[in-house]
């Protein structure tokens, strides 16, 4: 769910709630409905426990979570994409597994320890903010469990490259570094890049590269 943090800079900057809400309001439904593929990968053959959703967005990926038999915790700034959320959720027959809550993670983080927190596509002007964020969901990670994070390798080829002078997409080893974790307490099970096929405004296909990276709390 490619969140992030409201446009512009000084006295131009919106507030991340009303940014998210207008954008979710403009069209019925903003992301294809169909959970991450990656969280589908590296989760599908674990046994479901407590997980984290952060960003969840309209919740495509809590609600695959749930229905896998994962008690959820699902947060994203914008009211209107957790009213849908709750929604869908409701309609698969997983209210009852997910709690939705309202957060903007950059003031407050939901309380617990997680078998697994998944951070997809949680991208801000101003990378100082998701490393933070990263760093408290690592935090949130109970022995044992996994963070999993998921995020650009690259700004898409139909935004000209000085669009978002303030986003940058860092690599696996640079999200690595920045969590700074002992290692004697975590193990890295997965750090990749790769590319997929994904549409733009106008529906023209384009390659991007995105980058995961799995570390495992040692328990």
């Amino acid at each position: 769910m490619n969140h992030g943090h409201g446009s512009g800079s000084g006295t131009d900057t919106v507030p991340d709630e009303e940014f998210w809400d207008a954008r979710y309001a403009e069209n019925d439904r903003i992301w294809s409905g169909n959970p991450n593929v990656v969280l589908v990968r590296e989760v599908r053959d674990r046994a479901p426990g407590t997980a984290l959703d952060l960003g969840c967005g309209e919740g495509a990926d809590a609600i695959w979570l749930a229905t896998q038999g994962w008690r959820v915790t699902a947060v994203d700034v914008s009211g209107v994409a957790l009213g849908r959320a709750a929604k869908q959720a409701a309609a698969a027959g997983v209210a009852d597994r997910i709690d939705w809550q309202r957060r903007d993670l950059t003031v407050s983080f939901p309380e617990g320890g997680f078998d697994l927190v998944s951070a997809q596509f949680l991208h801000n002007p101003g990378e100082i903010f998701r490393e933070r964020i990263l760093r408290t969901a690592a935090s949130a990670v109970a022995p044992g469990g996994v963070l999993l994070v998921v995020g650009h390798a690259g700004a898409p080829p139909w935004e000209h490259q000085d669009a978002h002078p303030m986003e940058r997409f860092p690599t696996t080893e640079e999200v690595l570094a920045a969590l700074a974790l002992p290692a004697q307490e975590w193990e890295v099970q997965l750090s990749e890049e790769f590319a997929r096929v994904q549409h733009g405004p106008d529906g023209q296909p384009a390659r991007r590269t995105d980058a995961a990276l799995k570390v495992r709390r040692r328990g």
